[in-house]
């Protein structure tokens, strides 16, 4: 069934009956989430090596799932291998991150930014096999009729949706990196993307470079990050 905008629909609801798993089952499900996921890191330096291309469409097939405000999906992923197109977007954000570098994010952000090793330089962007370019819509729009129709918790929704994929692909036995190059208008100029999206992040895709290093970070502990009401 093609999908149709969701505005001026009736409330039509239908059963839900998920199978129902044991106390057993959940709790080994969640403890073995909590430790394939603890070993997740961002990954810059990647392998030229092939990755199945089903693998990244599942994984972004997964991020189409995520909640939505008023279920409005208001998110494009682009899928991008072309060479030439990865290295016009890579030429693009480095220009834009020299300048950042350079002091428009000002000492204060470059001092958060030094522990992670990074700098202007992104051959990410590029050595990567692929590049998943997330747009928020920003409005509905219908490119035929020229209609608009306003989206709710955008930003939320695409947040979720990129943490859905970022899990999908580390589940996947692949590595990701969230790069989000400031300002980000050259993307939609790149991609050729209507008026109505926004770029929010790029997200490289592929196995770690075999010399790949990461920084020595502590995540913090559990302790830290819940409380108990």
């Amino acid at each position: 069934m093609a999908w149709i905008p969701i505005h001026d629909q009736p409330y039509d609801p239908v059963p839900y009956r998920p199978a129902r798993v044991t106390a057993e089952e959940s709790l080994r499900a969640a403890a073995d989430l909590r430790a394939r996921m603890d070993e997740r890191r961002t990954v810059r330096a990647f392998s030229a090596e092939p990755v199945p291309e089903q693998a990244v469409i599942d994984a972004i097939a997964v991020a189409a799932t995520a909640p939505s405000g008023a279920h409005q999906q208001p998110w494009t992923f682009v899928l991008v291998t072309d060479p030439e197109v990865r290295a016009k977007i890579r030429e693009a954000a480095e220009r834009e991150e020299q300048i950042s570098y350079a002091g428009r994010l000002g000492e204060e952000w470059l001092s958060a930014l030094r522990p992670l090793g990074t700098d202007q330089n992104k051959p990410h962007l590029t050595d990567a096999p692929y590049l998943i370019v997330v747009f928020e819509q920003r409005y509905y729009l219908d490119e035929e009729s020229d209609e608009q129709h306003k989206h709710y918790y955008v930003d939320e929704s695409v947040g979720i949706a990129v943490g859905m994929l970022i899990t999908a692909l580390h589940l996947a036995g692949l590595a990701a990196l969230t790069h989000t190059p400031s300002p980000m208008k050259f993307l939609s100029e790149v991609l050729n993307r209507p008026r109505n999206e926004k770029a929010f992040a790029v997200i490289p895709v592929g196995y770690p470079a075999d010399d790949a290093t990461v920084p020595k970070l502590i995540r913090k502990d559990l302790e830290q990050v819940l409380v108990r009401f």
